[in-house]
């Protein structure tokens, strides 16, 4: 029998930006199984050989032991730094624009999303937006998508050329686009990382932390 895939929503107005990607095929919940498959392949092609590795010479060789310990930090090491990759997407970066700019700016972003959301991108700098395929937290550099379930993190970069655009500008630039096309924004993003949501929260800001978990618990409601 033939696994079928749930058909997503088509965009009421597709993104522009699709046209500069025009040979990526358009993301399905098909094509993220691939991606996230993909990465646990990757993973496990890292981690495997250096465990195995140093498994065999502890077994043949216990005065071996400080070398084997080597080969064990690369396998928990290479990881780690994946997901330190997938982390930084949102991690807070310094803008051109002013103290001014940047105030304001959060104060029209405030106008896009409710009380909730306005609170946590206070204490985070995330907003959180719930979508067909999950619970976004976005960023004003990026976004992580918290698959329903809640297990699993994918982290995309999306580049806003501006380099005077203040932060909140940003976010709201970022959040339209994923309202308006949720399919045609993931399909233009650049994924950084896929993986475990414990692994990537390690990664981010003490801050962020509160609303990974946040989104963690809208993505359950979705499964």
């Amino acid at each position: 029998m033939v696994e079928s895939t749930p058909a997503l929503p088509a965009a009421a107005s597709p993104l522009p930006e699709l046209a500069g990607v025009h040979w990526r095929p358009l993301v399905d919940e098909r094509s993220l199984r691939r991606l996230n498959r993909g990465w646990t392949v990757t993973t496990i092609a890292h981690v495997v050989p250096f465990a195995a590795g140093g498994a065999v010479l502890l077994a043949a060789e216990p005065l071996a032991f400080p070398v084997t310990l080597v080969s064990f930090a690369h396998a928990w090491i290479i990881p780690e730094l994946y997901a330190a990759r997938g982390a930084n997407v949102v991690k807070p970066r310094r803008f051109r624009a002013s103290e001014r700019s940047e105030a304001v700016s959060v104060g029209l972003l405030g106008d896009l999303v409710g009380h909730d959301a306005r609170e946590l991108h206070r204490e985070s700098g995330l907003v959180l937006e719930r979508g067909s395929l999950g619970a976004w937290l976005v960023g004003p550099t990026g976004a992580l998508l918290v698959r329903p379930g809640g297990r699993r993190v994918l982290c995309y970069c999306v580049r806003v050329p501006d380099p005077e655009l203040p932060a909140g500008d940003r976010i709201a630039h970022l959040l339209l686009a994923l309202r308006s096309d949720e399919i045609g924004f993931t399909t233009v993003a650049n994924c950084a990382f896929s993986g475990a949501r414990w692994r990537v929260r390690r990664r981010l800001p003490a801050v962020m932390r509160p609303a990974l978990d946040r989104a963690r618990g809208a993505a359950r409601e979705l499964a």
